[in-house]
């Protein structure tokens, strides 16, 4: 299957309790904003928009040709700036849109085009999304590290801060934050890490902000379980390996700095 049109939206705020200013932080001697915009140019993507409530970083993009467009400033979440976009990018309501994280800039751009194929192939789905398995107990007992369970189609089943799916038999004796020296092995069937890379169809996107809250939302701290609470189906693509850091923290902006410095000395000037 050839890999459909699609735009990619990067939402990007400045207020970060971790990072002041994220999205303007420097990396190898351009705005974070901007290295995500580039790996986004990278993909199949026929456009690639950064949305933001803040003039500083749309001044940022223009400066450097990067296109983006100014949101309004109360959206309770990404996706809901997202909605925003899809109507005044006037996008059709079969069009996709892949929400590329405006803290990613080391994402693959063959990951974005891989999960707006899986959403093209999946027309019972309104999102697509990714996943990979952990080979690393304290992440499954990490709430930081989002967990996903699916159907046999792939479809996700519940997203979960907590370790899902829990193995009964080798975790019996497992008390629900075990101390890090505690010995706990993975069980046999892989947990998954979710990626917080998705893929949507305009019209769902449009309908999102007239949805109601769910409670499991609310009580998780994912958005996404809004859309399972209203019925909506949301397609997992499962891939091998977990994806490059993205940047939440100023010991994360360090680490991309180094990671990027050394994939462009591999790459030459």
């Amino acid at each position: 299957m050839t890999i459909p049109d699609f735009t990619v939206v990067i939402p990007a705020r400045m207020a970060s309790t971790r990072l002041p200013d994220k999205p303007l932080a420097d990396i190898g001697g351009h705005p974070m904003i901007v290295r995500v915009a580039e790996r986004a140019h990278a993909s199949s993507a026929r456009r690639t928009v950064v949305a933001t409530d803040a003039p500083a970083v749309a001044e940022a993009c223009a400066a450097r040709g990067v296109e983006a467009v100014l949101t309004r400033a109360d959206h309770p979440s990404g996706t809901d700036r997202l909605s925003e976009v899809a109507t005044l990018l006037g996008l059709p309501d079969d069009a996709i849109v892949v929400n590329v994280q405006g803290d990613e800039p080391l994402i693959d751009p063959l990951l974005i085009d891989e999960v707006a194929l899986h959403l093209a192939a999946h027309p019972d789905c309104a999102i697509s999304t990714a996943a990979h398995p952990l080979d690393d107990i304290a992440d499954v007992f990490n709430p930081n590290v989002v967990k996903v369970v699916c159907d046999a189609a792939g479809r996700a089943l519940y997203f979960s801060r907590a370790p899902i799916p829990w193995s009964r038999d080798a975790w019996s004796a497992v008390p629900a934050q075990p101390a890090a020296s505690a010995q706990v092995a993975l069980p046999s069937m892989p947990v998954l890490r979710h990626i917080g890379l998705y893929a949507y169809r305009a019209g769902f996107l449009r309908r999102f902000p007239t949805l109601a809250a769910a409670p499991l939302e609310q009580t998780e701290a994912l958005e996404q379980l809004r859309a399972m609470w209203h019925g909506e189906r949301i397609g997992v693509l499962v891939t091998a390996s977990a994806p490059a850091p993205g940047v939440d923290t100023p010991a994360d902006l360090e680490r991309v700095r180094a990671l990027w410095a050394d994939g462009m000395s591999q790459d030459g000037p």
